[in-house]
Parts: C-alpha cells; sequence; structure tokens
C-alpha cells in the first residue's frame, strides 16, 4: 500500500526569521501515524502545540501563520513545501520562537533536513484528498483580478501566473507548470527562493516586517534588476516560488491533495480561502487510500525513494 512517513530520526536547524529577525531553533521529530505535522512552542512557559490544519491559518499577509489560543507560528509554507514535495506526513516541529527561520529563502534546506533525517513508511495508509469537482475562488476584476482553482486529477499537478511589471521579473518566465508525479520537486522547486523589492522594504520595516530578510535569503530587485550577485538559480525563479509556496499553503490543509491546482496572482491568504472553499463543500471531495502501488498516480509510490 501506499503508506504514512515519518523521520527515521530527528534533526535540528538554527537560523533567523525572515520578519521577526529573531534567533530560532527548530528540532523536527518523528511522529505516530495519523499524528500530521504539528508545531510546538517549546519556548513558552508551557510548552503549546498548535496542529497545521486550514483553520489553524490566522494570518495571510505576506506568509502563512497558524495559531492556538495565543501562541502563534509564522511563515510555516516553505517547511510545509517540502514535506509536501517529499512525502511527509507525521512530523512535531519544536520550535524555540514564533518565526520558522527563512534559513536560505527557499524550501532546500528544509528538503535536506529531512532527507539527513531520512524517512521512514508505517504501518498505515496515506490518505488522500481526491478532487470530485472544481472548486475555485476568485477577487477582484480587470487588472486587479486574482483566482485560484482545484480540479479533478489523479496526480498533484499545479499551474501558476504571476504578473508583475518590472524588467527583471518581465524577462523571466512568468507561468509555471509542475507535476509532483515526476518526481522533480527537489531539483526544480525546492531552491527557488522568495523575492522582494528595495521600495518596499522601508515599509516593511517600518511594521516589524521583513527585519531578518538580505541577499543571503532572498532575491531582491530593485527598480529595475535583480541585485544578488549570483543572479538567479532558475530562468523562471519568481514564479517557481509561488508553486513552490503554494504546495506549502496547500498542505497545510491536513492530507495530500489528488488535484490540479491552477492559479493567477495568489497569494497566501487565496489559498487558504482555496482549502477553507474546498472543506465548507463536502461534496467535492473524498477521502482515499491506495492498496495497490498501481492503483496510485504516477509517481507517487516512488515519492520518498526519490530522494
Amino acid at each position: 500500500m501506499i503508506a504514512q512517513r515519518t523521520l527515521k530520526t530527528l534533526t535540528k536547524a538554527v537560523g533567523v526569521g525572515l520578519h521577526s529577525g529573531q534567533r530560532v531553533e527548530l528540532t523536527l521529530r518523528p511522529a505516530p501515524p495519523d499524528t500530521g505535522i504539528v508545531f510546538r512552542r517549546v519556548d513558552l512557559a508551557e510548552p503549546v502545540e498548535i496542529p497545521v490544519t486550514a483553520t489553524s491559518v490566522t494570518d495571510t499577509r505576506l506568509a502563512s501563520t497558524i495559531s492556538h489560543g495565543k501562541a502563534k507560528v509564522h511563515t510555516i509554507e516553505h517547511i510545509m513545501s517540502a514535506c509536501a514535495g517529499l512525502g511527509i506526513d507525521n512530523l512535531v516541529i519544536d520550535i524555540t520562537a514564533e518565526e520558522v527561520p527563512i534559513l536560505d529563502g527557499s524550501a532546500a534546506s528544509f528538503v535536506y533536513l529531512l532527507q539527513s533525517a531520512g524517512s521512514v513508511a508505517q504501518d498505515a495508509p496515506r490518505r488522500f484528498i481526491r478532487l470530485l469537482k472544481p472548486v475555485e475562488v476568485r477577487e477582484g476584476e480587470g487588472r486587479s483580478l486574482k483566482w485560484a482553482r482545484l480540479e479533478p486529477y489523479h496526480g498533484f499537478k499545479l499551474s501558476f501566473q504571476i504578473e508583475f511589471d518590472h524588467p527583471a521579473v518581465s524577462a523571466t518566465g512568468q507561468a509555471v507548470e509542475f507535476d509532483l508525479g515526476s518526481g522533480q520537486y527537489s531539483r526544480e522547486i525546492a531552491r527557488a527562493r522568495t523575492f522582494g523589492f528595495t521600495r518596499d522594504v522601508e515599509m516593511m520595516r517600518s511594521h516589524g516586517l521583513a527585519l531578518g530578510g538580505g541577499l543571503d535569503n532572498a532575491i531582491v530587485l530593485d527598480d529595475y534588476k535583480v541585485l544578488n550577485a549570483d543572479g538567479l538559480r532558475y530562468q523562471d525563479e519568481f514564479a517557481k516560488h509561488k508553486i513552490l509556496d503554494a504546495m506549502g499553503d496547500l498542505y497545510i490543509v491536513g492530507k495530500p491533495l489528488l488535484a490540479a491546482y491552477s492559479a493567477y496572482r495568489s497569494g497566501h491568504a487565496m489559498n487558504n480561502q482555496l482549502l477553507r472553499a474546498l472543506l465548507a463543500q463536502p461534496d467535492s471531495y473524498e477521502i482515499v487510500s491506495f492498496d495497490k502501488d498501481s492503483q496510485a498516480p504516477k509517481g507517487f509510490a516512488q515519492l520518498a525513494m526519490s530522494w
């Protein structure tokens, strides 16, 4: 069967939060079947567990934030993307501050952490959310239009179109498609970094954001060009980072999706709205598992082995 997976052993990382600038330690621990992914704020007087679910998302400004009571964890999308890309179902993440470290601005460091710990199949079937009919959310009209959609598909593929009126972005591909069944997540998506514009930095920092950001953990652009000395990692890195984010945002639902995701100018807020719209329509999906590898979408049985 296609089984749930967790880590073979624990692994650790230290970094700073992109927005808070705070030093933070992560400890990624194996977890029993059906645990899901749970963050544990171990810096608080009484540690607080925050399960990752669509309804635990309480803030989507520039990142995905989950909460339980007053305890929060910001910027979970990159580590969630790595878990989605490598097929990790169950994980407890001890964290010593309220924001996941940005590391190099992509999911690549989290992929390395997960790979270094190794994965192990568990004695429980992996359960998927299979789309039965389309679900869509839309916002705005004309130049302000943005939308995101899920449609039935035997597998998981994503297509994303961005639209930035900036010479450096315009010179790259602004539309990207990726199929998880290709087994190429680590190579084709995980290394795409977050990006920002110098014109926005002063405003963001005045609001207590981007305090830990810099050229070592983001693509930074002035009004004309990319400022990073080493340039881009992919020709279409901007659009690929949006795919990376979407994979993380969608995995917050708690189970892998069997669906085709497509989006135009979507972001963390709209991705979460899409998940909530899906869950609000129980007739739009079903929960399935696969007793035989041959029943699963192409590449899914080999997902963890592709590490």
